[in-house]
């Protein structure tokens, strides 16, 4: 997606707004190649009064010089700069400092299509019960490659309540990303907010507590793009992602019995201390291989072949690679 540069400021709009309707929370960290079209999507949003509050989690490339720029131009950006301590100890900073009835959140290098703020700020007006709300979400790859949609079940197209730990994850719907969602900050506040013991998987330790709180909604809309790169938590820690995300349907069991989840969130803290120790060897080629199968199965056969051979150089052993790469030689590239 394409950025012409920091919208210009309204002046006379933006000092006449004493308390935003809407916090945006973002935490940044070396995010400076597609940090522009993250903050063009939202600045540029219609019909909804908003603030957007951006960490910058100690980056070490030009996100801080980027974002000082754009709140020069548009005094709705709000940018807080500090030493690098990981995604969840940033959102919890940026979510503290909210002024917003609603807190919605958006990840560096996705973007939010029109009218996402606005809708979403509708379905929540429009049912005190309701504690958070997504919508469908398109992924994309590196270069803007279609990945795959993401939309839920379609249990949650109206107000639902969704907790049912006899499921499989503990719910019979739930968000498409992370960055889709919009949720009342009183009921973040109620439910406790981001939890620093869980540095992965901080979305569903919250998506549990807030769906006990209230309802969920699933807009039935696309009004998220998510951006996957070859270095992204969620295609190279899977291991991990997934240990912290047991943890957390481990805590809704415990609060939906009545218990404490104390002992959980000591196991999240050890959990966290292994991300210090986990194995970085690999990492790309963890990601090439799964944006090439993510294509391939799209029939989007030259462009998988390309990661697959990305995943080989970095790491020659993943026999998985060399299949992928041995079936995609004997298709046509789709023209």
């Amino acid at each position: 997606m394409e950025s012409h540069g920091p919208p210009e400021r309204v002046a006379g709009r933006i000092e006449k707004m004493s308390k935003p309707e809407v916090s945006v929370v973002m935490g940044v960290y070396n995010g400076a190649e597609h940090l522009e079209a993250t903050l063009s999507s939202v600045l540029s949003q219609t019909d909804c009064d908003m603030e957007f509050i951006v960490v910058d989690d100690g980056s070490t490339d030009d996100a801080g010089r980027i974002l000082d720029e754009w709140a020069a131009r548009d005094g709705r950006l709000r940018v807080i700069h500090q030493q690098n301590t990981g995604l969840t100890r940033a959102l919890i900073r940026g979510c503290a400092e909210a002024k917003g009835e609603y807190i919605a959140r958006q990840d560096v290098g996705d973007v939010s299509l029109p009218g996402r703020l606005a809708k979403q700020v509708k379905a929540l007006r429009e049912d005190a019960e309701l504690s958070f709300v997504s919508c469908h979400s398109r992924y994309v790859g590196p270069h803007g490659e279609f990945l795959y949609q993401q939309a839920g079940t379609g249990f949650a197209k109206s107000p639902v309540d969704i907790i049912d730990v006899r499921q499989l994850h503990g719910v019979l719907d739930g968000p498409s990303h992370h960055g889709s969602v919009m949720f009342r900050r009183d009921r973040y506040v109620e439910a406790g907010g981001y939890r620093e013991q869980f540095y992965f998987g901080q979305d569903w330790d919250l998506w549990y507590r807030l769906g006990l709180a209230g309802k969920f909604q699933m807009l039935p809309e696309t009004l998220y793009q998510a951006r996957i790169g070859i270095n992204d938590i969620s295609t190279s820690s899977k291991q991990l992602q997934e240990e912290f995300a047991k943890l957390s349907l481990q805590s809704l069991k415990h609060r939906c019995v009545g218990q404490s989840d104390a002992e959980v969130l000591e196991r999240a803290s050890a959990l966290r201390s292994e991300i210090n120790r986990d194995d970085r060897r690999g990492r790309a080629g963890r990601g090439s291989y799964f944006l090439g199968e993510c294509l391939r199965r799209n029939g989007e056969i030259a462009k998988a072949r390309h990661y697959f051979w990305q995943s080989i150089k970095d790491n020659p052993a993943n026999l998985k690679a060399w299949v992928r790469l041995g079936q995609t030689a004997l298709k046509r590239p789709v023209p």
